[in-house]
Order: C-alpha cells, then sequence, then structure tokens
C-alpha cells in the first residue's frame, strides 16, 4: 500500500538534502565575495605563524642557515635556541666568536628574535674576552630577519 503522504514526505526529504550543497556553495561564495581564490590561497600559505616545531620556523631556519658555517653546540626546535661552538676566522686567527641566538615566539616579528655574540682575542697564548659591537648583533639579526622573509615570501609564491 502507498500512502500519498509517504511520497510527498520522502520528497521532500530528497530536495531538501540535495539543497544543502547548494546552499554550502553559496555561502562558500559569499564568504569569498570579492577576493581572488588565489590570493586566498597565499595568504594562508604565507602566515607568519607557523608552528611545525616549538617557534616560527621562518626564523628558526632562517636562523640555522644564517650561522651554519660555525660549529653547532646545541640546537632545540621546541625552545628556539641555537648555541653555536667558537669559530675562528682563517682571515683572522687571534679572535673568536660564539653566538646564541634564541627564536622567542611563534610569530614572524622583529622582537621575536634575540642574538647574544661572546668574542675573544688571543694575548701571549690565552684567549681573553673582549667586546663586541653592538652593530655586530645587529646586522646578525637583520640578516636573519630578511632571510626569514625571503623564505616566508618563497613559500607563498610572491617575488
Amino acid at each position: 500500500m502507498f500512502r500519498p503522504s509517504r511520497f510527498v514526505l520522502l520528497v521532500s526529504s530528497v530536495l531538501a538534502l540535495s539543497a544543502c550543497q547548494a546552499i554550502r556553495d553559496d555561502l562558500a561564495k559569499g564568504l569569498n565575495y570579492g577576493k581572488s581564490p588565489d590570493k586566498t590561497k597565499e595568504a594562508d600559505l604565507a602566515a607568519a605563524k607557523v608552528t611545525t616545531i616549538g617557534v616560527n620556523s621562518y626564523l628558526w631556519r632562517a636562523a640555522l642557515d644564517t650561522v651554519s658555517f660555525m660549529p653547532l653546540l646545541q640546537a632545540d626546535s621546541n625552545g628556539g635556541v641555537i648555541v653555536t661552538d667558537w669559530y675562528v676566522n682563517p682571515k683572522s686567527p687571534g679572535e673568536r666568536m660564539k653566538l646564541t641566538v634564541s627564536v622567542l615566539d611563534q610569530d614572524l616579528r622583529a622582537d621575536a628574535l634575540k642574538v647574544a655574540a661572546s668574542r675573544q682575542i688571543q694575548q701571549g697564548g690565552q684567549w681573553v674576552a673582549a667586546p663586541v659591537a653592538a652593530a655586530t648583533v645587529q646586522k646578525l639579526e637583520d640578516i636573519i630577519l630578511t632571510r626569514a622573509r625571503d623564505l616566508r615570501r618563497a613559500a607563498s609564491g610572491i617575488r
């Protein structure tokens, strides 16, 4: 036995369910109204806050790239600390440097990076502590930040 009320209920249910996809499509179009789909994707890819590790991955990678010429003692991506061993420049064998780079935040910002440098000079066969020019630390921070921004641009495809 076929009842008309069941038929009407079945047809209305099918129509309601088929309309759900159309509503989702309309909402998606409305949320991106006036935006280029490519620009939305670029913004997501180039997010300043990338946290697959404990700190901003662009700053972390840039810091590792920048100090890669020096021997590493410690590199802790969760804590955001890179400590190098003493490095002697072959052009200046009477002087050596040691760096500690700290990535302090998950955001790509200038205040999320701190570089500390130690310098020693050789006097009478002994290594003696010597001052580090503030401009040296500032220059290292600038190099790391510039490299991090370049990595972010490259990840988003923006030149």
